[in-house]
């Protein structure tokens, strides 16, 4: 068989969710990154006991788009798989730059960086890539790419960045074993600067937890 695979580039469109308004009031500008199976209007609820004269938040929509639970009916989306994912991360990437590029927000605000679960991979990529400097990184219940050095994040030292990260203490999906791993890496990511929180409950968003960050 005479095989052979290619690309090729073209232009494509994909929308984003928001929340609230953009004012003089506004405090916080958040970019929230959803897992896996998520819709970004969707996830945008998590965040709905922000105060909302002073919350801005901006919901990406991860790219690919499939039916749930074989029913037909509700969609969810993911980000990346692990099918030419260098290739998807490119354009992932090329798509945060778009969204952040047409939300010009003052640069007096507190900008806040939000990953949960799969989300969490795009966001660290996102900022270590990009060199996004941002006020706050939040990392929720998500593992961060092991192609990424403590040099991709040294940067955020100027901004004085706080970094939080939050995992349940019953998640399913990260074992006692990943979870002290995870613990490491963060801890030599961020030159021991990471404040980890360890949370009662499994994979899942508390909305107590996001109103605390702020």
């Amino acid at each position: 068989m005479d095989y052979s695979e290619n690309t090729v580039s073209y232009t494509t469109t994909n929308s984003y969710a928001t929340l609230n308004s953009l004012t003089s009031q506004t405090k916080n500008v958040w970019i929230v990154l959803h897992g896996i199976g998520y819709l970004s209007r969707y996830f945008l609820r998590y965040f709905d006991e922000l105060p909302p004269e002073e919350n801005y938040i901006i919901a990406p929509q991860a790219p690919s788009k499939y039916y749930l639970n074989n029913t037909y009916r509700r969609v969810g989306a993911s980000w990346l798989t692990k099918e030419g994912t260098e290739q998807e991360t490119q354009n992932v990437l090329a798509y945060l730059d778009a969204v952040y590029a047409a939300q010009e927000f003052p640069e007096n605000c507190n900008f806040i960086i939000l990953g949960y679960s799969q989300g969490v991979s795009i966001a660290t990529r996102w900022v270590a890539q990009r060199k996004i400097k941002c006020n706050q990184l939040v990392l929720y219940s998500g593992g961060i790419p092991n192609e990424l050095k403590a040099s991709d994040f040294s940067f955020l030292k100027e901004k004085n960045t706080k970094v939080t990260t939050l995992v349940g203490d019953t998640d399913e999906y990260i074992t006692k074993e990943r979870r002290k791993t995870e613990s490491k890496k963060i801890e030599h990511l961020f030159g021991g600067k990471a404040e980890q929180i360890f949370f009662e409950g499994g994979h899942e968003i508390k909305k107590e937890l996001i109103l605390n960050l702020v």
